[in-house]
C-alpha cells in the first residue's frame, strides 16, 4: 500500500481549555507521539495537519500542513490540506487519524484498504458496533482518494462542514472495528485521566 498518513490536529481543544491536546503528557510522552507511533508503521510517509506556528511541533520531525485558509472549517479542511500535500508527493491515497485518539487499531489502514477494495469505493471510514445495536461512525479515521480533492474543495466553498455529509455523496465503504473502545479520544481533562489509567 502506497498511502500517505495525515494526523488531523487542527481542532481548538475548547473542552480542554484551548491549546494543543497533542502536546499533553500521556504516559511520559506527548499524546501526539502515541498517535505518530501507531500510524507511522501503517503508511509510507506521515504529515501533520495543524494551523498556527508549526515550530511547536518541531520535535516530531514531521511536515506540518496547514489548512488552505483560516476559516476553521473543521476536519474536512484538514483532509483537503492533506490531499493537496499528498498529491504533490505523488500519492493517490491518504489515511487520516485524529491527534487525540491514541488507541486506534494497529491494522487500521490495511483494514480500510481491504474494505475500500472489496466494495469498489473511493473512500472508506471506520465504525464500531454499539452494544445495544447500531453503529458509531468515526469519520476522521478514513482512507481517501486524492482524486476527489477538487470536489471536496468545491464542497467546502459551498459550506459543507460535516464529514459524512460529503463522504456519503460518493459512497463510502464502512469498515467495522472491534475491541475495547478503539477510537476513544481525549476531549476533556477526565478523558485524559482515563487515558492515563489505560496506558498504565
Amino acid at each position: 500500500m502506497n498511502v500517505a498518513g495525515i494526523i488531523l490536529a487542527g481542532g481548538r481543544a475548547t473542552r480542554m481549555g484551548g491549546g494543543d491536546k497533542g502536546l499533553l503528557d500521556l504516559g511520559g510522552k506527548p499524546l501526539l507521539a502515541h498517535v505518530v507511533d501507531r500510524l507511522s508503521p501503517q503508511v509510507t510517509v506521515l504529515a501533520l495537519n495543524a494551523n498556527g506556528d508549526p515550530r511547536r511541533f518541531a520535535p516530531f520531525g514531521l511536515p506540518v500542513v496547514a489548512d488552505a485558509d483560516d476559516t476553521r472549517a473543521g476536519p474536512l479542511a484538514g483532509v483537503l490540506a492533506g490531499m493537496d500535500w499528498a498529491a504533490a508527493q505523488g500519492f493517490d491515497l491518504i489515511a487520516t487519524a485524529a491527534a487525540d485518539t491514541p488507541f486506534f487499531p494497529s491494522g487500521l489502514v490495511a483494514d480500510l484498504w481491504a474494505g475500500m477494495a472489496s466494495e469498489g469505493k473511493l473512500l472508506a471510514r471506520a465504525e464500531t458496533e454499539r452494544s445495544g445495536g447500531g453503529f458509531d461512525r468515526h469519520p476522521t479515521f478514513g482512507l481517501w482518494s486524492v482524486g476527489l480533492r477538487d470536489d471536496l474543495r468545491r464542497a467546502l466553498s459551498d459550506g459543507t462542514r460535516k464529514v459524512v455529509a460529503w463522504t456519503d455523496r460518493h459512497g463510502c465503504a464502512r469498515v467495522v472495528f472491534a475491541g475495547d473502545d478503539p477510537f476513544f479520544n481525549v476531549n476533556t481533562p477526565d478523558d485524559l485521566q482515563q487515558a492515563r489509567r489505560r496506558i498504565g
